[in-house]
Formats: C-alpha cells, structure tokens, sequence
C-alpha cells in the first residue's frame, strides 16, 4: 500500500479529514510511508501529535492501533500475555485424562496446547503487526513510560517484528505506518530515536492557528477569531504550568460561537477563561498579566 503518493498528496489529504498540514509535517508524513519507518512526533501537549496519526488513519482508510503510554507499563500490556486461566482449565482437564491412564501423553499434549494461539491474548503492539490489513499503530506518549519499556519497542520498530518464546518470532506481513508521540518530558534513548523519522511539532504562528480554528469551528466571524488567535498568543507567553492548546483554541472558538460572542474583549475573555486554562494559579496570573479586572 502506498499511503502518500508525495508530500502534496499527504498534505492535500490530510486537509480532507480536517487536519491542516505545513510543509514539514506534510513531508514527513509521506516520508514515514514511503520509507516504512516510525514516526517519532515530539512537541508540547495540545499541539496535533495524536491528532496527526488519527488523520493518517482517516486519510487512508487504515484502522487506528493505539497504546496508550503510562508508568508502570509493562509487556503483557504493550505486546502479549497468556490466557492464564484458560491454560488452567485445559491443564486440569489433562489431569483427568491423565488419571484415565495415559499420564505422559496427556501432560505432552497439553503443554503444547496451552501455549498456542487459542489461550494467547494480543496487545495493541502485537495486534498491529499480526494484521493483515492497512493500520496505523499509535504508541502515544512514549516519554511517560520507565526507559525499560523501549526495549521492548526496539524490535517493533527496527525489524516490525515480534518474538514470542514459546511460538516463534511473528514478522509483519503489512508494515503498520508507526507513529510514536512525546511530550518530551523526558529524553528518549538514542537506539528509539535512531530508528525513527522525527517530527518537532510546536504551537503554531497567530495566521496557521487562525486557518486551524475556522476550519473546525465554521461561522466563527473573522474578526472574532483574529481576536482569539491573538488572546490565545498573549497567553502562551505568560509562565504558565499549561498553556492553552489548539484543541483549547478550536474549544473557545465553539464556546464565543454557542454564548454568541461577537467581540472578545477583556470581559468575554475573562468570563470564558476557564475554557482554555485549567489551572487556578494560571487563571489568576492571565487576570492579572493581561490587565482583564
């Protein structure tokens, strides 16, 4: 499957599904495809990271695979574990068979049961190599998990393969387009950063966000997004512990359209602040810094 012709095609594609690529993004994304290597997007939350492998998946048609990245993951959350309780049962009945009188043989048969494909529960990593269909393989926010878990991607994203000791090494049969996002707020290894393409995201200029907001919020006057744009600018130069994202942006851009907002002046930007910041000391410093009381 050829998931970009060029990076016009993936640009123009992507805008179809509501996500408006630059120049770099667009490039990188037909690379990734072109190349069949992972994606390592990195850049402060809020800024499309996820967002940009879910319009991929839209773009193309190709089912959406994420894992979800936390401390304390580990592999029979990220790759595979065995149906323990399953394989309790069958072992119990070879117990009885085995007591029928045929010990040896019933033990045998049931040791190479239970570590076969009927007792093996797949993780999203294993499940997006085994498809044989187009997917797309999220492994979102890859810098929350402990530094132990990369090396179980190492293998996933080098050789898009996976060894299971007791059936074999699964390879991929369909490559996944693999995309990894971090908030970077730690340093990843060099040996996942080495097999990936890399991607920076950050916050866009006032004229791109401006073009993201009324693509997704149409009806929104032009005037009033100029203004939006411009509020949510003054805001990310504040110290803020979380700067408002443009999924926050696109939020009060909805909010000023559902209160019939005409005009975002200090009043209806202090009334409606808690839609882009969530943070009480962030509220008060916005209030203050921006004169809005």
């Amino acid at each position: 499957m050829t998931w970009f012709s060029s990076p016009a095609d993936a640009s123009s594609r992507l805008g179809e599904v509501g996500y408006l690529a630059d120049p770099a993004t667009a490039t990188t994304a037909f690379l990734a495809g072109a190349l069949e290597k992972p994606l390592l997007v990195e850049g402060p939350a809020g800024v499309g990271k996820t967002e940009l492998a879910k319009a991929v998946s839209r773009a193309s048609g190709a089912e959406l695979v994420r894992l979800q990245c936390y401390e304390g993951l580990d592999e029979a959350r990220a790759l595979y574990e065995w149906n323990y309780k399953k394989q309790l049962l069958r072992i119990q009945a070879s117990g009885t068979a085995s007591m029928a009188g045929g010990a040896d043989a019933s033990w045998e048969q049931a040791h190479d049961d239970i570590f076969s494909e009927e007792f093996l529960l797949t993780r999203p990593l294993l499940t997006a190599i085994r498809r044989d269909e187009p997917t797309v393989l999220l492994i979102d926010e890859v810098d929350k998990t402990d530094v132990e878990v990369e090396g179980l991607l190492l293998e996933v994203l080098s050789d898009f393969q996976v060894t299971i000791p007791e059936l074999g090494t699964v390879t991929a049969t369909r490559r996944p387009f693999v995309v990894l996002t971090s908030n970077a707020s730690r340093e990843l290894s060099e040996a996942v950063k080495r097999r990936c393409l890399y991607l920076h995201l950050d916050y866009p200029d006032a004229v791109r966000e401006k073009e993201i907001v009324v693509s997704q919020v149409p009806g929104l006057p032009d005037r009033v997004a100029t203004q939006l744009v411009t509020a949510v600018a003054r805001l990310r130069e504040l110290e803020l512990k979380k700067s408002p994202s443009i999924a926050e942006s696109v939020d009060w851009a909805r909010t000023l359209i559902a209160l019939e907002i005409d005009d975002l002046d200090a009043k209806a930007i202090d009334d409606t602040l808690g839609v882009v910041l969530k943070h009480a000391s962030d509220t008060d410093r916005a209030v203050r810094e921006l004169k809005l009381r």
